[in-house]
């Protein structure tokens, strides 16, 4: 099943895809409307919510059902934490063979990379939708997209094993985790970070829609590629993870509890970014981000002007 969130009347509705051009918003047709307040309500409502929805899917109500060319998309849900990780190695490979030009100064991927999952915690309050314009931020000249995918943690958990963090998945989306790379790279060097490089309002992306754990088998093999005004510029396949999600869940969860909603990302594919093969976004650009069983994720990147696609 796909579910996504969406604008219909002025109101932000969790929805599930009925077909390519139909909704069904699973409030107005269920009794249980708190199950489906939002996205992350229908996820802490545990596995119930999830089995009333496909009920609700097998005989859509017809007074509940939305054409998709009457709405605007919202982020799936806000993360109740975000976690963003590097596990391609391609992509650190040809990164740092950017940076090696750039600075005539070598780089090597350190040990640890290859011993366990490295992420960070980004802003979970910056995340926008599919076809949710992007504003460039102020401070930056080179602005990059990095093509991930993602995971929905569908139920908490502390000292999670390998073994079991399969069972922990909800769901899995795509991730188009925007950096500014002028910012990142200056303040890399503080051996802190990253900060503003990725944190600013509107640089997380997510959507169009989570699919539900069971329609893509752990570990997950899905086709990924990234265009920019229609030019594939590069991708590749999540089977490339050197760690797994269920390794990376291990690794997070020791001596830390998830909670149902956090969202996790892969880290980008190899050739995933603009930076991996010497090229930038310029104002107006429209990226698109398509996983295999997911979708596409389409948005436009524009400088100046007032942004408002968060409210």
């Amino acid at each position: 099943m796909k579910l996504g969130t969406i604008c219909y009347q002025d109101k932000d509705r969790l929805v599930a895809l009925v077909d390519e051009n139909t909704v069904l918003d699973l409030a107005r047709a269920s009794s249980d409307a708190w199950h489906f307040s939002d996205m992350v309500a229908m996820i802490e409502a545990g596995p119930d919510a999830l089995e009333h929805a496909r009920k609700l899917m097998a005989e859509p109500p017809q007074e509940a059902l939305i054409a998709l060319s009457d709405v605007e998309h919202r982020v799936p849900l806000r993360p109740v934490q975000y976690r963003d990780c590097l596990v391609f190695e391609e992509h650190l490979l040809n990164s740092f063979a950017q940076a090696e030009k750039m600075t005539g100064r070598p780089f090597t991927i350190p040990p640890v990379w290859y011993d366990q999952p490295i992420y960070y915690k980004g802003n979970r309050m910056s995340f926008v939708g599919h076809m949710q314009t992007v504003q460039w931020p102020k401070y930056c000249d080179h602005l990059d997209l990095e093509l991930e995918l993602a995971v929905v943690i569908g139920k908490k958990g502390k000292d999670i094993s390998q073994a079991d963090a399969p069972g922990h998945i909800w769901g899995y989306t795509i991730l188009n985790d925007v950096s500014a790379r002028d910012a990142q790279m200056r303040e890399m060097a503080g051996q802190l970070g990253p900060a503003k490089g990725k944190d600013f309002d509107t640089g997380n992306i997510l959507g169009p829609w989570v699919v539900t754990v069971d329609e893509i088998p752990h570990p997950a093999q899905l086709d990924m590629h990234v265009e920019v005004n229609g030019q594939r510029w590069g991708g590749g396949n999540s089977r490339q993870m050197h760690h797994d999600f269920a390794a990376v869940i291990a690794h997070i969860s020791a001596s830390e509890t998830l909670y149902p909603g956090e969202v996790i990302g892969s880290g980008t594919v190899g050739t995933g970014c603009g930076l991996e093969i010497g090229r930038k976004l310029a104002d107006g650009d429209e990226m698109a981000l398509t996983i295999e069983r997911i979708g596409t994720l389409r948005n436009t990147v524009r400088r100046g002007g007032q942004d408002d696609s968060n409210t």
